[in-house]
């Protein structure tokens, strides 16, 4: 019961990314074809929203769910390995038109073919868990 309000704010989310076309295999094709700026300014609206609720949560104006400061720990220096996560990322992107997030959604759109696409990415995700200790990080 209650974690029932993050599945409101999940199903909340769900529809705001359906209803702004975040979701549109069309628009993201826009996006990688650089002729459309809609999923640019929804992409920028999210990195502006995290940027300003990180800096307001430095400050200690929020704190979590349990009232503790929200600290976000510093990434080791790794420029190569964020260049070729983030290509690997986006030719996946491109390929079935949906990161991770949309995944579900389109799925719960009724677009069957994403359990495909799910049961892909956890494998993937799997094979990283298991592989993760012999690649170079």
């Amino acid at each position: 019961m209650k974690f029932l309000k993050f599945l409101f704010v999940g199903i909340f989310f769900g529809i705001v990314l359906v209803k702004s076309e975040a979701v549109s295999w069309f628009r993201i094709y826009e996006m990688f074809r650089f002729q459309s700026f809609h999923m640019y300014g929804i992409i920028g609206t999210a990195v502006a929203s995290g940027i300003l609720f990180l800096q307001i949560a430095k400050k200690g104006h929020i704190k979590s769910i349990k009232g503790a400061d929200i600290f976000v720990p510093k990434k080791d220096n790794g420029l190569i390995r964020y260049i070729v996560g983030g290509i690997i990322f986006g030719f996946g992107w491109a390929l079935i038109g949906a990161c991770p997030g949309p995944m579900y959604i389109l799925l719960g759109t009724g677009v069957w073919s994403m359990i495909v696409v799910i049961a892909a990415a956890t494998l993937g995700t799997f094979i990283y868990g298991v592989l993760k200790n012999k690649l170079p990080h």
